[in-house]
């Protein structure tokens, strides 16, 4: 496909600027955060394998374990956390070797919350599915972030019987 960058792709959205920044941290950074919006479990474990607090922010080495409604348990994510500031950034291994990197930031008298995947493999069918089947995923799941945070509703598709759905 002529004009595509299959390497990365970029997914922003603005949040109201009453959201604390440290509030959209930690819908990133926590488990209490992340299962408010993105995933059904996400465990976050540190350097000696002991399991955060759902409200602890993870550190850089810290692995995870996340698992996501509409999927059973054998569809999920075993990964690490590349990086993190513990104020607006954090990076992290995704799936097929691929690395995502979400920042916060002002723009424009805007908050910005921006995604960045990387997809650094060779194989040029790879990229392109993780392209499309993560954009698609990522599309969804930070208006879901966006949806929580400023109203407090959570559109993800809780029904393990309902499949094939863009919420899930």
């Amino acid at each position: 496909m002529p004009g595509y960058d299959f390497t990365k792709f970029v997914k922003r959205i603005t949040l109201q600027r009453t959201i604390p920044l440290q509030k959209i941290y930690a819908a990133w950074t926590t488990q209490e955060g992340m299962e408010s919006w993105f995933l059904r479990l996400a465990e976050f474990s540190n350097a000696n394998g002991e399991k955060r607090r759902p409200n602890e922010p993870v550190r850089t080495g810290d692995t995870y374990k996340w698992l996501w409604f509409g999927y059973d348990d054998t569809t999920g994510e075993v990964s690490s956390v590349l990086d993190t500031n513990n104020k607006d950034m954090f990076r992290f291994g995704f799936s097929g070797g691929c690395i995502v990197t979400v920042t916060i930031k002002e723009e424009n008298n805007e908050t910005i919350c921006e995604l960045v995947q990387q997809m650094p493999m060779d194989n040029k069918e790879e990229q392109q599915y993780f392209y499309i089947e993560c954009g698609k995923g990522w599309t969804f799941y930070m208006a879901n972030l966006k949806s929580v945070l400023e109203g407090g509703v959570d559109l993800r598709n809780k029904n393990a019987g309902i499949g094939n759905v863009i919420n899930a």
